[in-house]
């Protein structure tokens, strides 16, 4: 037989006409390859590949896991089914807390670049028709100057089909994550050990085997680990149906005095969007609501295609060209369960919400934030396994409020029965969402409450208040680092931040890292380490000169103490033990 094998290029052995060894055989491919001999008949026999982690499907979800895993130095394999990446536009909106990881990564940017500058996506603007009577226009506070005030970065619109190339590129050349197109995953087990999947290359037809230790399931909302793991769904499905059509077609006549990211028709024979793609001549074209408006999926040929952009524009003699017709259904429910053993669901695969607010790609690229350090630290041995079941407990709560206040989005613009309502203008919340993208609070067993009350809010959906207490994102502030300014945002990794007087956490903090195998970095914040530049440091992170903080590698903050403690040391080893859940 031929025995393949990661560390063996091919070992052949003769079978022996005295027995079989098939039990063997059994506990050897499920488990790592190691030396000796088996006697089998002949045959081929694949021994799977190891790896820690393996993703499926390789949207912006999965490439930025993949990502995230190199940066934390985890190998990992992702398998995505199809040939390449995106060809249509999809998802567009990337929020400032997002940009914020991507910033950290070093892919802002890159990202930045193949999108489009915020000087072209400043509005938002409904319309009679495009060329017809402007109802109203409003400037999103992610757009407006004092979004800055929260954040060192602002949002960005990039298409997807312009952004995965360079998330791909970012991913393949980081190492040691290795990137596999045209693979797909088919059957896998699942065991206490970890996960065995089946690969199959769609260009060639062969087959191959991997054991990983865990796996991130983002292959999408009609996920097919979900559906094999049987994971129900809560919430609603099928809400509403639309179509997204790519054009060519010169807009600037009755956009370029008015540059908005978005372009809402509400029109009595069609309720549509224009989407800003180059702002020149290449755009998404958006039907809601079909059946309110006697329409199905496949009325959308191509004739009729175009015959609805320039009913939508107001121009009948509009030179359109129809690049692609993709018919898609909107739901909003979310995974009962994130995880399932050694298996964690993460973006649509997780949760499906409508895309009236753009938080689908940011919910699903900010999951895999949240589990990469996680799935980094039991790896390595420097966690124990109960800090994975934290993503659950962090993050779908997260997704389950972000998907209901979508759907609230979508009712407000009438795009679920919406016809008989007249013009549906947004309600005010849409586009003004920062309380829910900066203000999303973690309850779980990787965060350290300190005994102070959660803020209150007037509207928790617009209203951000910046605040260091553990579960909460780490408030950016102004630092300056050798003569150059520098956020907080930009302190990444597991990191201890403390006041002007806190060198004995900092003292402390090296030590524990040595004892326990961690990598923590440690700062005074206005020692001469780096400097509190706008002087806002201790108020907003509610700590005293003598106080600390300890921040994730996900950015948000896992404990504080406003002042020095008796045994400092003693307190923060408490302190990660809880966090990193070790005995």
């Amino acid at each position: 037989m031929d025995w393949r094998c990661p560390s063996v290029n091919q070992l052949t052995i003769r079978a022996h006409p005295d027995g079989l060894v098939i039990l063997a055989l059994s506990v050897l491919l499920l488990g790592d390859c190691r030396e000796g001999w088996i006697i089998m008949p002949r045959g081929r026999v694949e021994i799977p590949q190891n790896i820690p982690v393996l993703i499926v499907g390789g949207g912006p979800v999965g490439l930025t896991a993949s990502i995230l895993l190199s940066r934390h130095g985890v190998r990992s394999l992702l398998a995505e089914r199809h040939p390449g990446t995106a060809v249509h536009p999809k998802a567009r909106a990337i929020n400032a807390r997002s940009m914020e990881m991507y910033r950290q990564l070093g892919v802002e940017a890159a990202i930045r670049k193949a999108g489009l500058g915020p000087e072209h996506t400043g509005l938002v603007v409904w319309t009679r028709s495009l060329a017809g009577e402007e109802i109203e226009r409003r400037v999103p506070w992610r757009a407006g100057p004092e979004s800055l005030a929260v954040s060192p970065v602002r949002n960005c619109l990039c298409a997807q089909d312009d952004l995965e190339p360079v998330l791909r590129a970012f991913a393949e050349q980081q190492g040691p994550g290795e990137l596999r197109f045209s693979t797909e995953v088919g059957a896998f087990l699942e065991d206490d050990g970890g996960v065995v999947a089946t690969l199959t290359d769609r260009v060639h037809g062969g087959e191959s085997r991997v054991r990983a230790q865990y796996v991130i399931a983002a292959d999408g909302a009609q996920s097919g680990i979900r559906r094999r793991l049987g994971v129900d769904m809560i919430g609603h499905e099928r809400v509403y149906e639309s179509v997204n059509i790519l054009l060519n077609a010169d807009l600037r006549p009755w956009t370029e005095h008015r540059p908005a990211a978005l372009y809402f028709v509400e029109h009595p024979q069609i309720k549509a969007t224009f989407l800003t793609i180059n702002a020149r001549d290449r755009w998404g074209f958006l039907v809601n609501s079909l059946s309110d408006y006697g329409y199905t999926a496949s009325s959308f040929t191509p004739q009729r295609s175009l015959e609805l952009v320039r009913l939508a524009a107001g121009v009948p003699d509009l030179a359109v060209k129809i690049l692609g017709i993709a018919p898609w259904t909107a739901s909003a429910h979310v995974a009962e369960r994130y995880d399932h053993g050694r298996i964690f669901l993460a973006g649509d695969a997780a949760h499906e919400m409508p895309p009236t607010g753009g938080f689908g790609l940011n919910t699903g690229v900010q999951d895999v934030h949240n589990l990469a350090w996680k799935l980094s630290a039991v790896l390595r041995g420097a966690a124990g396994p109960a800090l994975l079941s934290t993503y659950h407990d962090e993050r779908q709560p997260v997704g389950r409020a972000i998907t209901e206040q979508s759907l609230n989005n979508s009712q407000s613009m009438g795009r679920i029965g919406g016809r008989g309502s007249g013009t549906a203008i947004a309600r005010p919340e849409y586009l003004n969402e920062q309380g829910m993208i900066f203000g999303a609070t973690y309850t779980s067993s990787a965060v350290v409450p300190d005994g102070t009350p959660q803020s209150a809010l007037a509207n928790p959906v617009t209203d951000y208040f910046p605040s260091a207490r553990p579960g909460a994102r780490a408030p950016h502030v102004w630092l300056e680092c050798d003569g150059a300014r520098i956020s907080t945002i930009d302190l990444g990794g597991f990191v201890i931040l403390a006041g002007r007087r806190g060198t004995a956490w900092v003292g402390a903090a090296r030590q524990l890292a040595s004892d326990m195998g961690l990598t923590l970095g440690a700062h005074t914040i206005g020692d001469g380490d780096i400097e509190n530049a706008d002087g806002q440091w201790h108020a907003v992170y509610g700590v005293d000169e003598d106080g600390a903080v300890l921040v994730r590698p996900d950015g948000y903050v896992g404990w504080r103490s406003p002042s020095l403690t008796r045994d400092p040391a003693a307190t923060l080893r408490g302190a990660l033990i809880a966090i990193l859940a070790r005995p």
